[in-house]
């Protein structure tokens, strides 16, 4: 049965800094392409970013990029997403995404809650 589990959310000001964590079992995670999105209230729900098998590739929507850092660790079946400058508008659901090919279904987490004040 495949898990996946995001954490680290939380409460921080304008410009502070959270690093999510989201760890995945039941699956050969290095064969896994994984992403972060993000659900604010009233909004649907968005890529953040994503990165490949490997890590040598990532992506970043335009609204993160230069504040937002993906990596994954496969030894330890870790996606991290370190988020720095936060702004009240990243508040969001942030959920881990994994997924094995183009075709394939998408396995999500339950999301973690940031919440950033102005």
């Amino acid at each position: 049965q495949v898990q996946v589990v995001e954490s680290g959310g939380g409460l921080v000001q304008t410009g502070g800094s959270l690093r999510l964590s989201c760890t995945a079992s039941g699956l050969t995670f290095e064969n896994y392409h994984m992403g972060w999105f993000r659900q604010a209230p009233g909004k649907e729900r968005e890529g953040v970013s994503c990165i490949t098998r490997s890590g040598s590739r990532t992506y970043y929507a335009a609204s993160v990029k230069g504040r937002f850092t993906i990596s994954r660790d496969n030894n330890k079946n870790t996606l991290y997403l370190q988020m720095n400058t936060l702004k009240p508008e990243d508040t969001a659901v942030y959920y881990c995404a994994a997924k094995l090919s183009r075709y394939s279904d998408i396995y999500w987490g339950q999301g973690t809650q940031v919440t950033v004040s102005s």
